[in-house]
């Protein structure tokens, strides 16, 4: 560079300052993490409208939990007990 200094601007987009792992996190309270992250996101109706259009199959896309492209309230820890019983 000719000397032309250029500043630097922190990147607004939490998905692209954080580790991406974490929009894909097994753990529940890592899932509600990037989920607070995306609150502030400019582009979070356009990131989850995105995904749904896509039926993204997991992962936190614009601050709510997808599975199965469909979005999800909470992201329930491994080993919980099913609510109805399978039938064998």
């Amino acid at each position: 560079m000719s000397g032309v200094s250029r500043r630097h601007t922190p990147d607004p987009l939490p998905c692209r300052r954080f580790d991406s792992e974490l929009w894909f996190a097994e753990k529940p309270e890592d899932v509600e993490l990037a989920k607070s992250l995306c609150q502030e996101c400019p582009l979070a109706n356009a990131c989850l409208a995105g995904a749904l259009e896509r039926a993204e199959p997991w992962g936190v896309w614009g601050g709510q939990l997808v599975l199965a492209g469909v979005v999800v309230p909470r992201k329930r820890p491994r080993g919980r007990p099913r609510k109805h019983p399978v039938a064998a």
